[in-house]
């Protein structure tokens, strides 16, 4: 097989490059032993080189017919066209010998013991002498001759490819590269015919490799695709593609904690307040960085610049990146990145970035922990570094987008061709596409330490405040200028964290903290005695407390709500942190004015029981008097309303949370209202006409408790609603559209009551029930069908006992109650 090869590579040799063939003629072959030149080949040793090819033929059919050569007689040599190998191995043993070949010593030894006869065709040759591996070494001499003829060609070639100039770099370095395919393997020095072309092609390497490196960094620094690109396509060529690439990020890796150790370096930051401090007897001359303005601005120009370097080389990186992704060789259309991560390897920028993100880690963590005023400085201004490193990142994403439409506007023809063998937007590091890894977490993990001290720190400054107005044993809330310097820490520190979502997040957290520390030494402060929800005299010093805690609360809440919604960007989920914590507020507002509101609530409904005290079974008045007053009760209960919210419910700021409370107050008073109306047995015209009354005043007795009555909704439509049925009959009160709308049914049949005869009871008076147990059960029972229920019960015991005592007919409202609680049962299932 290595002679099959050996003799096709022979044929490619002697008919790609070399056009002078000629006869070789034994005669001028000996003579050229002797000393002299092949007169038929031309002159000088590159001309006897053309002897090559037809040794390479000649051995070859040799060693086909068999894999020795015992006998050989010059006869059959020339009957298989070898007649001339003897002389040509000759030939072949004195140009070895000319080029000096320290290798092939000892082989001179296969052609003396050639016996030749050149007038006999029949000559024997008497020893067979050329064994299968002697015939293997002259195949290796061919291939080395054949060596040096493309060696002495690339180098002419490779002369005028440098003349060229940047435009055949790129040929040159394929040049290169086939130059040290045929140097693999073998020793070249001390051959003379190549010894300076030996030279020149190491010197023309040297070159080129020069000349893309520095066409690769100025492409790089200037963004320009064109010479990045050639650049890259003559490393290819070369065959160093990856090593160049892995040495300049290596070397920009390298620049960046440089950098970074520089910007940190607290002797060059000490360095302006060491020189202004004088030394003396007695006298400190060790410098407190940590306590001036001239280290603090120092530093932060150091970061400032620290990161418009990180940024101008992950542009660089990045670019580099792009061209490597989008780059194909014009022969094997292979991608360039494939080169660069093919065996596992990670993409450069993400190589890089890691890299960056190491550094940036490793550096702080080193000099914060040798100096504790860089230490102090980025916990105290933690902010700051973040606001740096979340511009960095804005930036980064930004260049990534338009690095992009870069390519188009500054390329040429011929690049923007080979860009056109592009995948779709490969991966990008400052674009995350990557699950299981985020680029802008790697950058921020190594700030997570002074996070972690900022906030502690922002925490003790949140609290401190409120641990001061909250002395142990005080019993008066904060003052309004306390509490304005708690809400003014609030506000500054969520603007001073408005800088980054998660920092502000973190930061509304201790904020939350906060409210709820407040909320918690104003509830110590509150007053749960008896005297806190007595409604009879003026106020107590518990009823003060517990309206000044209240008011306290409400600014801290409408402050706090304020300054949440004058933030801009707010976080959702910061803001619904803050706003869960203000509700816990306002919930313990609600406790604190509880009992004064049970109280007030307690009283209307002893005022309203004592309407049944009252006489309402009187007729009507006559002409004489056409003015109906109102009842005893209406008159107390206007002034006892008037009198709470003049007396207590005033002193609250908060008059939305009041109203909030007491309106609450005023539709259970009209329910009251109209259940015990509906109670009053018997009634007269002159009672209902006094009731009427009432029900116009009951307006005017809530309307203190509420913005509008008609506020009040469902309870007010029933007031209206309830009113003019007094006077209409009982058919009429039945077919109602309010009733079972606006009136519950229940409320209904309970009036027809009082236009029944004293036999058929009502439900309290069947059970022996006083006015307020009947209330009392109301209230229990709130569900309509229970109500009912007992309605009919009462009913069906006015039924048996018509029955008992043998009664022809029933009252005549008997029926029309019956129609109604039967309508009503329907409409209940």
């Amino acid at each position: 097989m290595f002679v099959v090869f050996f003799v096709r590579a022979a044929g490619v040799y002697a008919s790609g490059g070399y056009p002078f063939v000629c006869e070789v003629d034994p005669g001028a072959c000996a003579g050229f032993l002797m000393g002299g030149t092949c007169a038929s080949s031309g002159t000088g040793v590159r001309s006897q080189l053309v002897l090559i090819p037809l040794v390479g033929r000649a051995v070859s059919r040799g060693v086909i017919k068999g894999h020795s050569i015992p006998r050989m007689t010059l006869g059959s040599l020339s009957a298989d066209g070898l007649g001339c190998v003897p002389t040509l191995l000759v030939v072949c043993l004195g140009l070895l010998s000319n080029l000096s070949l320290q290798a092939l010593v000892g082989w001179g030894q296969i052609f003396p013991k050639w016996q030749l006869d050149w007038t006999s065709t029949s000559t024997v040759l008497p020893t067979p002498t050329m064994s299968h591996s002697q015939l293997l070494l002259s195949q290796v001499a061919c291939d080395l001759l054949r060596r040096i003829i493309r060696i002495l060609y690339l180098s002419k070639r490779l002369h005028g490819q440098l003349q060229g100039g940047s435009r055949e770099i790129t040929k040159a370095a394929q040049s290169l590269n086939e130059l040290d395919y045929l140097s693999q393997g073998i020793d070249l020095s001390g051959i003379e015919v190549i010894e300076n072309d030996l030279l020149f092609i190491a010197r023309a390497r040297l070159e080129v490799e020069n000349q893309a490196k520095r066409l690769l960094e100025q492409g790089v620094e200037t963004q320009n695709p064109t010479q990045v690109g050639t650049a890259l396509q003559v490393f290819h060529n070369l065959g160093t593609l990856k090593d160049t690439i892995t040495s300049v990020v290596d070397g920009y890796c390298a620049t960046i904690e440089e950098n970074i150790n520089s910007a940190l370096d607290i002797k060059v930051l000490t360095q302006p307040s060491q020189s202004a401090l004088r030394g003396g007897p007695g006298r400190s001359t060790m410098p407190t960085p940590g306590n001036t303005a001239v280290f603090r601005a120092s530093l932060w120009t150091n970061m400032e610049k620290l990161v418009d370097h990180i940024f101008t080389v992950c542009g660089q990186v990045q670019h580099l990146q792009k061209i490597l992704a989008k780059k194909r060789d014009p022969v094997s259309h292979i991608c360039f990145i494939e080169e660069i991560v093919k065996d596992g390897h990670s993409e450069i920028l993400y190589t890089f970035w890691n890299s960056v993100t190491q550094a940036l880690s490793s550096q702080f963590h080193k000099a914060t922990n040798s100096s504790m005023f860089l230490k102090h400085a980025f916990e105290g201004e933690y902010p700051k570094l973040l606001r740096l490193y979340n511009d960095l990142w804005k930036r980064l994403q930004q260049h990534s987008l338009s690095i992009q439409g870069n390519f188009n506007s500054a390329g040429t023809a011929d690049l923007y061709a080979d860009l056109q063998h592009m995948e779709d937007d490969t991966q990008d590091v400052f674009i995350p596409k990557k699950p299981e890894y985020d680029p802008e977490k790697a950058l921020k993990d190594a700030l997570q330490p002074y996070e972690a001290a900022y906030l502690s720190k922002s925490l003790s400054r949140l609290l401190d405040p409120i641990n001061l107005v909250f002395p142990p044993g005080g019993r008066n809330p904060p003052s309004a200028d306390e509490l304005e310097g708690i809400i003014k820490t609030i506000a500054s520190e969520l603007n001073v964290a408005a800088v980054d979502a998660n920092l502000t997040l973190a930061v509304s957290k201790n904020v939350a903290k906060t409210i709820q520390l407040y909320g918690i030494k104003s509830e110590q402060l509150l007053s749960t005695q008896g005297d806190a929800s007595q409604v009879i005299g003026p106020l107590t010093e518990g009823q003060r407390r517990n309206v000044a805690v209240v008011n306290s609360l409400y600014k801290l809440h409408q402050s706090v709500t304020k300054v949440v919604s004058s933030q801009s960007s707010f976080p959702p989920a910061a803001e619904q942190t803050i706003i869960s914590a203000l509700k816990a507020i306002h919930v313990l507002m609600g406790n604190a004015v509880q009992p004064l509101l049970t109280s007030v609530g307690d009283a209307i409904e002893a005022i309203i029981i004592t309407m049944h005290q009252e006489d309402f079974s009187g007729s009507s008045p006559g002409p004489e008097k056409p003015d109906v007053p109102c009842s005893l009760y209406m008159k107390e209960l206007q002034g006892f309303i008037a009198r709470v919210m003049s007396d207590y419910f005033k002193h609250f700021e908060c008059s939305d949370f009041v109203f909030d409370n007491t309106e609450a107050i005023a539709q259970r008073a009209i329910e009251l209202f109209i259940r015990n109306a509906s109670l009053i047995r018997p009634l007269g015209e002159g009672g209902k006409m006094r009731l009427a009354a009432d029900f116009a005043q009951m307006e005017l007795a809530v309307g203190p408790f509420c913005r509008r009555v008609s506020d009040l909704g469902k309870s007010y439509r029933m007031l209206r609603s309830f009113r003019p049925l007094l006077f209409q009959t009982s058919e009429h009160m039945a077919s109602s559209p309010a009733v079972g709308d606006v009136i519950p049914f229940s409320i209904i049949i309970q009036f027809l009551f009082t236009r029944a005869p004293a036999e058929l009871k009502s439900p309290f008076q069947r059970a022996e029930w006083s006015h307020a147990r009947f209330s009392q059960w109301l209230d229990d029972h709130p569900s309509e069908k229970d109500r009912l229920l007992l309605i009919r019960g009462a009913l069906e015991a006015y039924v048996q006992s018509v029955r008992s005592r043998e009664g022809k007919e029933f009252a005549p409202v008997y029926p029309i109650m019956v129609q109604l609680l039967q309508k009503a049962m329907s409409t209940l299932q």
